[in-house]
């Protein structure tokens, strides 16, 4: 089949953005909501986003405050203890969680839309939010919980390799306050300082609410009020990210008695809004981000043999996120695969892509592209991406566009202009 046919094909069959008719408003207190309606089924999910309630709003020497801030919310309220509170959400058949990563904290619901049911559960996920009990030997347990994944983590050299070089990529930078996580800083942590934080953090205005379902704009409009009542207008203490700069990268070696070498190419590179990201996307799926088919796996493992899997990702958040190549070799061959991995890059950067690997690029990317969003909870987490990052709100539907739209002259100009090579930081644990 015809390859311009074939990607024609794929454009026609990806959901367009009317067909989610994404409803975007902002309620007087300043909170976004991102509404999709979808009738088919009596299910509804639901988001609620804190921007101010991530890793880079930690306490200084506290880190983890506001991961336990996050988890904590789904474990008891004023008025249930988690016992009785896991009751009622078995009882309901629904599902509630919550969580927190680098910059933003998270509760999500999915619920029968039957007004009853529906109402119930809204009314858990708003005492979760606004109410939640916080009870101290709840946390005593949830923070021995992290100390002992934490000592787990660092037996594995996988993970040292990870934390060091977003040590390197962010040096004095909130985005690696999580690295510097330590048992004595969990312990640091007590249950005011997680209450404060709560306080501080949570709160009406820049939170961001998504809703997928069987529900239309007035109930929503009107769920959205329950669901964020009893939280203060605005937040006390809101975590501000400065801009990441760039600087030369360094090279970290950490003995560690394996059989094996891990290695971490990393640079900060991506943002959320990126006039380049789909030059940058494009070229990672060629680079190394395409599994097989990429130029890392074809010279690191087809031609040489030195590893099992080789993989480059892109991170992008609000201010520059990460750019990564990792792999594990045998100690004996860790520095012939970095050189390797650092020539294909560095040739990749000189000669952009061939007309071939970006069409092929281009299929998959777009061929796949509707299953990042093919049910309810997936599209949810886009919606509320969108609205986190104030993407547009035909995002979803310029992607495919954007990608088909590349040439290789746009992608090489992108990674020659981004992408400099004694930028990168790399970590080798093992070797």
């Amino acid at each position: 089949m015809n390859k311009l046919f074939t990607t024609a094909l794929l454009l026609l069959v990806l959901p367009a953005a009317h067909a989610f008719d994404i409803q975007r408003w902002r309620t007087a207190e300043g909170a976004t909501v991102l509404l999709v309606e979808r009738h088919e089924n009596p299910i509804v999910d639901i988001s609620v986003q804190f921007p101010g309630g991530g890793n880079v709003a930690d306490l200084p020497g506290k880190n983890g405050v506001s991961d336990f801030a996050a988890a904590l919310l789904t474990n008891g309220t004023a008025q249930y203890d988690e016992e009785s509170f896991n009751q009622k959400i078995n009882e309901l058949a629904i599902y509630l969680n919550s969580d927190g990563n680098k910059e933003s904290s998270s509760l999500t619901l999915r619920s029968l839309s039957r007004p009853t049911t529906l109402r119930r559960a809204g009314e858990l996920m708003q005492q979760a939010i606004a109410q939640p009990r916080y009870d101290g030997e709840v946390f005593r347990r949830t923070r021995q919980q992290a100390e002992l994944a934490l000592k787990q983590n660092e037996s594995n050299p996988a993970y040292i390799a990870q934390r060091e070089s977003v040590k390197l990529d962010y040096p004095q930078h909130p985005y690696s306050a999580s690295a510097y996580t330590s048992v004595q800083s969990l312990r640091a942590v007590s249950l005011d300082d997680v209450k404060a934080f709560h306080r501080n953090q949570y709160a009406k205005q820049g939170a961001v609410v998504a809703l997928v379902g069987d529900l239309n704009r007035r109930e929503a409009d009107r769920l959205v009020s329950r669901l964020l009542k009893g939280l203060p207008e605005k937040a006390q203490s809101a975590a501000r990210v400065p801009p990441v700069t760039e600087q030369a990268g360094r090279r970290t070696n950490i003995p560690f008695a394996s059989e094996q070498a891990q290695v971490v190419l990393s640079m900060p590179l991506i943002s959320r809004n990126d006039p380049d990201y789909f030059a940058l996307v494009a070229g990672n799926y060629i680079l190394g981000g395409g599994g097989f088919d990429s130029r890392l796996m074809k010279t690191l493992r087809d031609e040489h043999g030195y590893v099992y899997g080789v993989s480059s990702d892109l991170l992008p958040q609000r201010e520059k996120g990460r750019f990564v190549i990792q792999f594990a070799t045998q100690k004996s061959q860790a520095p012939q695969a970095l050189n390797a991995a650092e020539n294909v890059l560095r040739r990749f950067i000189a000669e952009g892509p061939t007309e071939a690997e970006l069409q092929q690029a281009k299929d998959n990317i777009i061929g796949s592209f509707p299953l990042r969003f093919d049910t309810n909870q997936k599209l949810l987490g886009y919606l509320g991406m969108i609205g986190l990052y104030d993407l547009p709100a035909d995002w979803l539907e310029q992607y495919p566009k954007k990608i088909e739209a590349l040439t290789v002259e746009d992608v090489k100009n992108a990674w020659q202009r981004r992408v400099k090579p004694e930028n990168l930081n790399i970590v080798v644990v093992g070797g």
